[in-house]
């Protein structure tokens, strides 16, 4: 089959049959179309030119490229081209997978980077009560920390995902739902917010039911979220580095600090697999470490 119609035969597969979300759709169309254009300037015009040699010198000629990729940057590229190929044999549109035996880079283990309470806090009340925009600044931050909620998450979100009193609904990646709790500090700051802020955010752009919206009423996007986190970070003086994952990362920690069950916070964080959420367990006991090695009489 030729690239572009095994290409376009994927890209419809990802998002009619396994749901995935837009953001992971276009990371898959990106790395793809480089793989397919670096396949067409070795004069390889058809799926069934490519050979477990071909994928090891793509490969490897991105691992060796100057500057070097990211280890994440390249193992996402290779799971991209592994997918593709594995669906297009199980599809029967090849006969062999030339990834088969091609194994991914090793990932170095990165614990998620979570913030202190104290450090939270300050984040929270970062922004300026007496300003519209701080209130719903204040709001957003509130319910990123209450919920554990992805931003996109966040910034997808509905008024009347709110209508169920202290729970939320949330959609995550696959448009999977979930129910997660909103805690009192969060739905104090949203409800303010909904009441002093967003009917004149509203009045100033067309009709739309998103919960967050920028100065002018159009939905908040993704991008002015994380401006939002960013500029609380400053405003806070908190120097340690904060993105737009950082309240989702201190949320799970501070939950299983506080001797919340790892499968709970699986089911509240919308992971797929438990192992996923085990990574913030080694955070904590990271933590009873510390504890223990200052506390105890004969630790060292």
């Amino acid at each position: 089959m030729q690239l572009d119609r095994a290409l376009n035969a994927y890209l419809r597969h990802i998002t009619i049959e396994r749901g995935l979300s837009e953001h992971s759709i276009a990371a898959y169309r990106r790395d793809l179309n480089a793989y397919l254009g670096w396949l067409a300037a070795q004069g390889i015009a058809e799926t069934d030119a490519v050979t477990q040699q071909v994928v090891a010198a793509f490969i490897a000629e991105r691992a060796a490229a100057d500057p070097p990729p990211a280890a994440s940057s390249l193992a996402r590229l290779q799971s991209s081209v592994r997918g593709w190929h594995r669906f297009l044999a199980r599809e029967g549109i090849e006969q062999d997978d030339p990834t088969g035996r091609i194994r991914p880079p090793k990932m170095p283990r990165r614990l998620p980077k979570a913030l202190t309470i104290e450090q939270v806090e300050q984040l929270l009340t970062a922004p300026s009560p007496d300003e519209p925009i701080g209130i719903r600044d204040r709001a957003l931050l509130e319910l990123l920390y209450a919920t554990g909620a992805r931003v996109s998450e966040a910034v997808s979100l509905d008024v009347d995902d709110l209508a169920y009193g202290d729970v939320l609904r949330l959609r995550g990646k696959g448009d999977k739902e979930r129910i997660v709790p909103v805690g009192s500090y969060a739905r104090a700051a949203v409800d303010a917010y909904l009441t002093r802020v967003r009917p004149a955010l509203a009045a100033k752009g067309s009709a739309t039911s998103k919960l967050f919206l920028g100065a002018r009423g159009a939905p908040l996007s993704r991008q002015s979220a994380w401006l939002v986190i960013r500029s609380a970070a400053e405003r806070a003086h908190i120097t340690a580095d904060v993105s737009p994952h950082t309240l989702r990362h201190s949320f799970a920690t501070h939950l299983l600090q506080g001797g919340a069950d790892v499968r709970v916070v699986q089911e509240l964080l919308g992971h797929a697999s438990v192992a996923t959420t085990q990574i913030y367990t080694h955070v904590s006991v990271d933590t009873l470490r510390d504890i223990y090695a200052t506390s105890h009489p004969r630790a060292r």
